[in-house]
C-alpha cells in the first residue's frame, strides 16, 4: 500500500548532448544502424525524436460527417542512450566530449573522429 501513496517527484531535466538538428545513428533496437536528422529532443523524459526511425501507425477516426478516416504513420520518441551522434564525413558513430576552446566557449567534439560539431 505504501506503494500507491508514494508523492509524485518533481520531473528532474536531464542534460543531453545530443541536439535537434544532429544526424544520429540507431545503436539499439529494431531500427538498429540506420541513421537520420533529430526533429525533437525530450529531455525531462532523456528521450529523443528522430526523423524515419521508431515509426508507429495511428488510425485516425473521421472528425467530421462524410469525411473518412485515416492511418497516420508517425515517428515514436527514441531513449537518448540508443541513439549515437553519426558523423557524415568519416560515416562513424562516435561518443561526444565537451571541450572548452581559447576562448572560454563549450564545443561539442567526437571522440572518435576529433571532429568539432559546433
Amino acid at each position: 500500500m505504501a506503494n500507491l501513496m508514494q508523492k509524485a517527484r518533481p520531473a528532474q531535466r536531464i542534460k543531453m548532448r545530443i541536439r535537434k538538428g544532429d544526424t544520429v545513428q540507431v545503436i539499439n533496437g529494431k531500427d538498429k544502424g540506420k541513421t537520420g536528422e533529430v526533429l525533437k529532443t525530450l529531455p525531462i523524459e532523456n528521450r529523443v525524436i528522430v526523423k524515419g526511425i521508431n515509426l508507429r501507425t495511428r488510425h485516425v477516426k473521421p472528425t467530421q460527417e462524410g469525411e473518412s478516416g485515416s492511418i497516420v504513420t508517425e515517428e515514436a520518441s527514441l531513449h537518448a542512450s540508443n541513439v549515437m551522434i553519426y558523423s557524415k564525413d568519416k560515416k562513424v558513430a562516435s561518443r561526444i566530449e565537451l571541450v572548452v576552446d581559447k576562448d572560454g566557449n563549450k564545443k561539442r567534439r567526437l571522440k572518435k573522429t576529433g571532429e568539432v560539431i559546433d
